[in-house]
């Protein structure tokens, strides 16, 4: 089993950044591709990024080269949010695919001001 905590959400203007964070722990190396969701309020959960366990990186259309996930260490994945926009506030969810099934955060708050 995996758990996950993640971290780093906040209130920020728009046009700033934040950097949002994914702890992993128990059963590391059965890990295959981190995901970061977003669920906004009254609306269905949506993919925002997902990093392969080879590197490869995709992304959802309305990331538009403002985002970028990254693998900080064996445990910890990143999303880096920058020029975030009032439609950018949600619950940010972390999420990964492992050989024994998904397993989720519980999620960290992200609210842009405008």
């Amino acid at each position: 089993q995996v758990q996950l905590v993640e971290s780093g959400g906040g209130l920020v203007q728009a046009g700033g950044s934040l950097t949002l964070s994914c702890k992993a722990s128990g059963s590391l190396f059965s890990i295959n591709t981190w995901k970061w969701y977003r669920q906004l309020p009254g609306k269905e959960r949506e993919l925002v990024a997902s990093l392969e366990k080879g590197g490869r990186k995709n992304y959802a259309d309305f990331v538009q080269g403002r985002f970028n996930v990254l693998l900080q260490s064996r445990s910890t994945v990143l999303l880096q949010l920058s020029s975030l926009k009032p439609e950018d506030t949600a619950d940010y969810i972390c999420n990964v695919d492992t050989r024994t099934g998904d397993y989720w955060g519980q999620g960290t708050q992200v609210t842009v001001a405008s």
